[in-house]
Protein backbone atom coordinates (compact mmCIF):
# COMPACT_ATOMS: atom_id res chain seq x y z
CA UNK A 1 0.00 0.00 0.00
CA UNK A 2 2.75 2.62 0.98
CA UNK A 3 5.36 1.57 -2.10
CA UNK A 4 2.16 2.03 -4.83
CA UNK A 5 -0.05 4.38 -3.18
CA UNK A 6 1.38 6.65 -0.04
CA UNK A 7 5.15 7.25 -1.10
CA UNK A 8 4.10 8.76 -4.56
CA UNK A 9 1.52 10.54 -2.88
CA UNK A 10 4.17 11.93 -0.62
CA UNK A 11 6.93 12.91 -2.65
CA UNK A 12 4.14 14.67 -4.89
CA UNK A 13 3.38 16.60 -1.76
CA UNK A 14 6.50 17.49 -0.32
CA UNK A 15 7.87 18.65 -3.77
CA UNK A 16 5.35 20.53 -3.96
CA UNK A 17 5.73 22.21 -0.88
CA UNK A 18 10.03 22.28 -1.33
CA UNK A 19 9.05 23.91 -4.55
CA UNK A 20 6.74 26.63 -2.83
CA UNK A 21 9.29 27.29 -0.03
CA UNK A 22 12.10 27.41 -1.85
CA UNK A 23 11.20 29.53 -4.78
CA UNK A 24 12.73 32.62 -3.55
CA UNK A 25 15.68 30.79 -3.24
CA UNK A 26 15.24 29.73 -7.06
CA UNK A 27 14.27 33.20 -8.16
CA UNK A 28 17.38 34.69 -6.70
CA UNK A 29 19.93 31.89 -6.76
CA UNK A 30 19.11 30.60 -10.48
CA UNK A 31 20.73 33.97 -12.27
CA UNK A 32 23.98 33.68 -9.91
CA UNK A 33 24.51 30.58 -11.06
CA UNK A 34 24.06 31.83 -14.53
CA UNK A 35 26.45 34.45 -14.13
CA UNK A 36 28.95 32.43 -12.25
CA UNK A 37 28.98 29.69 -15.04
CA UNK A 38 28.54 31.81 -17.95
CA UNK A 39 24.90 31.15 -19.09
CA UNK A 40 22.65 28.21 -18.85
CA UNK A 41 22.58 27.88 -15.04
CA UNK A 42 21.02 23.90 -15.65
CA UNK A 43 22.57 21.13 -16.55
CA UNK A 44 20.15 18.89 -17.64
CA UNK A 45 20.97 14.90 -19.08
CA UNK A 46 18.66 12.13 -20.07
CA UNK A 47 19.09 9.16 -17.14
CA UNK A 48 17.61 5.98 -17.14
CA UNK A 49 14.35 6.20 -14.58
CA UNK A 50 11.67 3.48 -13.62
CA UNK A 51 11.80 0.13 -15.77
CA UNK A 52 14.91 1.86 -17.76
CA UNK A 53 12.30 4.56 -18.81
CA UNK A 54 14.73 7.84 -20.09
CA UNK A 55 14.01 11.12 -18.71
CA UNK A 56 16.05 14.47 -18.51
CA UNK A 57 17.14 15.32 -15.08
CA UNK A 58 17.78 18.60 -13.93
CA UNK A 59 20.34 20.05 -11.64
CA UNK A 60 22.15 23.38 -11.05
CA UNK A 61 25.44 23.24 -13.33
CA UNK A 62 28.51 22.56 -11.31
CA UNK A 63 30.97 22.41 -14.23
CA UNK A 64 32.11 24.50 -17.37
CA UNK A 65 31.40 23.35 -20.58
CA UNK A 66 35.24 23.74 -21.87
CA UNK A 67 36.37 21.49 -24.96
CA UNK A 68 39.79 20.73 -26.48
CA UNK A 69 41.07 21.25 -29.79
CA UNK A 70 39.11 18.44 -31.36
CA UNK A 71 35.70 19.67 -29.57
CA UNK A 72 35.88 16.81 -26.56
CA UNK A 73 34.64 17.83 -23.45
CA UNK A 74 37.95 18.48 -21.19
CA UNK A 75 38.31 15.94 -17.97
CA UNK A 76 35.72 16.92 -14.73
CA UNK A 77 38.45 18.34 -12.69
CA UNK A 78 39.71 20.47 -15.39
CA UNK A 79 35.68 21.55 -15.83
CA UNK A 80 35.07 21.55 -12.54
CA UNK A 81 34.99 25.37 -10.69
CA UNK A 82 35.69 26.89 -6.95
CA UNK A 83 31.53 27.58 -7.46
CA UNK A 84 30.98 24.05 -8.30
CA UNK A 85 32.67 22.42 -5.86
CA UNK A 86 31.01 24.78 -3.24
CA UNK A 87 27.29 23.51 -4.42
CA UNK A 88 28.34 19.58 -4.86
CA UNK A 89 29.48 20.28 -0.59
CA UNK A 90 26.21 21.09 0.04
CA UNK A 91 23.92 19.40 -2.38
CA UNK A 92 22.81 22.36 -3.45
CA UNK A 93 22.88 21.56 -7.21
CA UNK A 94 20.48 18.81 -6.62
CA UNK A 95 17.24 21.11 -5.69
CA UNK A 96 16.37 21.34 -9.39
CA UNK A 97 15.81 18.06 -9.07
CA UNK A 98 12.37 18.22 -6.87
CA UNK A 99 10.23 19.74 -10.31
CA UNK A 100 11.29 15.94 -11.72
CA UNK A 101 10.31 14.13 -8.21
CA UNK A 102 7.02 16.38 -9.06
CA UNK A 103 6.49 15.42 -12.26
CA UNK A 104 6.59 11.70 -11.04
CA UNK A 105 10.02 11.12 -12.60
CA UNK A 106 11.40 10.57 -9.45
CA UNK A 107 10.91 10.04 -5.53
CA UNK A 108 12.01 11.80 -2.67
CA UNK A 109 13.97 8.17 -1.80
CA UNK A 110 15.45 5.76 -3.99
CA UNK A 111 18.14 4.34 -5.76
CA UNK A 112 20.02 7.59 -7.29
CA UNK A 113 19.42 7.77 -11.31
CA UNK A 114 22.54 6.63 -12.82
CA UNK A 115 23.82 7.25 -16.44
CA UNK A 116 22.43 5.51 -19.34
CA UNK A 117 25.91 4.46 -19.80
CA UNK A 118 26.25 3.17 -16.34
CA UNK A 119 22.96 1.28 -16.75
CA UNK A 120 23.85 -0.82 -20.10
CA UNK A 121 26.77 -2.18 -18.05
CA UNK A 122 24.07 -3.48 -15.42
CA UNK A 123 23.20 -7.42 -15.01
CA UNK A 124 20.53 -9.20 -13.83
CA UNK A 125 21.23 -8.75 -9.68
CA UNK A 126 21.75 -4.87 -10.69
CA UNK A 127 19.26 -4.35 -13.06
CA UNK A 128 16.20 -4.59 -10.68
CA UNK A 129 17.30 -1.14 -8.79
CA UNK A 130 15.51 0.17 -11.96
CA UNK A 131 12.10 -1.55 -10.75
CA UNK A 132 11.48 1.80 -8.59
CA UNK A 133 11.69 5.79 -9.60
CA UNK A 134 15.28 7.14 -9.06
CA UNK A 135 15.36 8.83 -6.04
CA UNK A 136 16.71 12.08 -4.82
CA UNK A 137 18.10 10.85 -2.43
CA UNK A 138 18.98 6.33 -0.86
CA UNK A 139 20.50 3.82 0.92
CA UNK A 140 23.42 4.11 -0.59
CA UNK A 141 23.96 7.62 -0.44
CA UNK A 142 23.50 7.34 3.65
CA UNK A 143 26.00 4.67 3.80
CA UNK A 144 29.19 6.26 1.99
CA UNK A 145 27.60 7.71 -1.16
CA UNK A 146 30.56 7.92 -3.51
CA UNK A 147 33.27 6.45 -1.48
CA UNK A 148 31.84 3.00 -1.43
CA UNK A 149 32.34 0.21 -3.87
CA UNK A 150 29.76 -0.17 -6.62
CA UNK A 151 28.86 -3.49 -5.70
CA UNK A 152 28.15 -1.99 -2.25
CA UNK A 153 26.19 0.77 -3.60
CA UNK A 154 24.50 -1.78 -5.41
CA UNK A 155 23.89 -3.91 -2.62
CA UNK A 156 22.02 -1.11 -0.45
CA UNK A 157 20.20 0.23 -3.36
CA UNK A 158 18.83 -3.84 -3.96
CA UNK A 159 17.68 -3.97 -0.22
CA UNK A 160 15.93 -0.77 -0.20
CA UNK A 161 14.02 -2.40 -3.59
CA UNK A 162 13.32 -5.35 -1.68
CA UNK A 163 11.85 -3.68 1.05
CA UNK A 164 10.40 -0.46 0.39
CA UNK A 165 9.09 0.84 3.73
CA UNK A 166 7.97 4.52 5.21
CA UNK A 167 10.01 4.20 8.43
CA UNK A 168 13.00 3.27 6.12
CA UNK A 169 12.00 6.20 3.82
CA UNK A 170 11.94 8.55 7.16
CA UNK A 171 15.03 7.45 8.92
CA UNK A 172 16.83 7.82 5.19
CA UNK A 173 15.70 11.20 4.71
CA UNK A 174 17.37 12.29 8.17
CA UNK A 175 20.17 10.42 7.89
CA UNK A 176 20.33 12.73 4.51
CA UNK A 177 20.36 16.02 5.98
CA UNK A 178 23.07 15.26 8.60
CA UNK A 179 25.46 13.44 5.81
CA UNK A 180 24.58 17.43 3.91
CA UNK A 181 25.60 19.20 6.96
CA UNK A 182 28.81 17.31 6.98
CA UNK A 183 29.64 17.13 3.39
CA UNK A 184 30.29 13.77 3.76
CA UNK A 185 31.66 11.80 0.60
CA UNK A 186 30.93 13.85 -1.98
CA UNK A 187 33.24 12.43 -4.59
CA UNK A 188 34.89 9.26 -5.16
CA UNK A 189 38.41 9.75 -3.18
CA UNK A 190 40.84 11.10 -5.48
CA UNK A 191 38.54 12.00 -8.19
CA UNK A 192 36.35 15.57 -8.51
CA UNK A 193 33.51 13.25 -9.40
CA UNK A 194 32.28 10.11 -8.97
CA UNK A 195 33.72 7.01 -11.19
CA UNK A 196 31.22 5.60 -14.03
CA UNK A 197 30.28 2.42 -13.80
CA UNK A 198 31.99 0.49 -16.97
CA UNK A 199 35.20 2.64 -16.34
CA UNK A 200 35.21 0.89 -13.01
CA UNK A 201 34.47 -2.20 -13.99
CA UNK A 202 37.13 -2.02 -17.61
CA UNK A 203 39.59 -0.52 -14.83
CA UNK A 204 39.12 -3.99 -12.59
CA UNK A 205 39.46 -5.93 -15.62
CA UNK A 206 36.02 -7.45 -15.31
CA UNK A 207 35.39 -6.62 -19.44
CA UNK A 208 37.51 -5.93 -22.27
CA UNK A 209 38.06 -2.68 -23.98
CA UNK A 210 35.94 -4.13 -27.02
CA UNK A 211 33.32 -5.26 -25.00
CA UNK A 212 33.79 -1.50 -23.01
CA UNK A 213 33.04 0.72 -26.27
CA UNK A 214 30.21 -1.78 -27.82
CA UNK A 215 28.39 -0.76 -24.65
CA UNK A 216 29.20 2.57 -24.66
CA UNK A 217 28.54 2.41 -28.48
CA UNK A 218 24.89 1.21 -27.62
CA UNK A 219 24.00 3.77 -24.69
CA UNK A 220 24.78 6.35 -26.98
CA UNK A 221 22.43 5.17 -29.35
CA UNK A 222 19.63 4.67 -27.06
CA UNK A 223 20.30 8.34 -25.50
CA UNK A 224 19.87 9.37 -29.37
CA UNK A 225 17.33 7.11 -31.08
CA UNK A 226 13.69 7.05 -30.01
CA UNK A 227 12.79 3.60 -31.88
CA UNK A 228 16.16 1.81 -29.83
CA UNK A 229 15.10 3.84 -26.53
CA UNK A 230 11.80 1.96 -26.45
CA UNK A 231 12.58 -0.95 -27.63
CA UNK A 232 15.41 -1.51 -24.61
CA UNK A 233 12.81 -0.18 -22.72
CA UNK A 234 10.72 -3.08 -23.50
CA UNK A 235 13.74 -4.91 -22.37
CA UNK A 236 14.56 -4.14 -19.12
CA UNK A 237 10.50 -4.17 -18.20
CA UNK A 238 10.53 -7.58 -19.52
CA UNK A 239 13.87 -8.15 -17.73
CA UNK A 240 12.58 -7.08 -14.23
CA UNK A 241 9.23 -8.96 -14.73
CA UNK A 242 11.12 -12.22 -14.76
CA UNK A 243 13.31 -11.64 -12.60
CA UNK A 244 10.74 -10.70 -9.89
CA UNK A 245 8.54 -13.86 -10.67
CA UNK A 246 11.59 -15.82 -10.48
CA UNK A 247 12.11 -13.91 -6.85
CA UNK A 248 8.41 -14.95 -5.95
CA UNK A 249 8.61 -18.20 -7.10
CA UNK A 250 12.15 -19.13 -5.30
CA UNK A 251 10.08 -17.42 -1.74
CA UNK A 252 7.46 -19.89 -2.37
CA UNK A 253 9.55 -22.54 -2.51
CA UNK A 254 11.19 -21.59 0.79
CA UNK A 255 8.30 -21.07 2.52
CA UNK A 256 7.24 -24.68 1.85
CA UNK A 257 9.71 -25.95 2.71
CA UNK A 258 9.94 -24.33 6.23
CA UNK A 259 6.18 -25.23 6.56
CA UNK A 260 7.51 -28.75 5.75
CA UNK A 261 10.00 -28.66 7.92
CA UNK A 262 8.05 -27.36 10.70
CA UNK A 263 5.58 -29.99 10.45
CA UNK A 264 8.54 -33.03 10.54
CA UNK A 265 9.87 -31.32 13.81
CA UNK A 266 5.93 -31.29 14.81
CA UNK A 267 5.39 -35.11 14.48
CA UNK A 268 8.55 -36.51 15.89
Amino acid sequence: MYKNFFKPLFDFILSCLGIIILSPFFLIFTPIVAIAMRGNPFFVQKRPGKNGKIFKLIKYRTMTNAKDKDGNLLPDEKRMTGFGKKLRSLSIDELPELFNILLGQMSIVGPRPQLVKDMVFFDDSVILRQSVRPGLTGSAQVNGRNNILWEERFAFDIEYVNSVKFATDIKIIFKTVGKVLKSEDIATEGMETSEDYGDYLLRKGDITENEYNEKVGFSKEIISNKKSRKEYYKTIVLKIKNIKSAKKSNDNEIKKTEVTTISENNNE
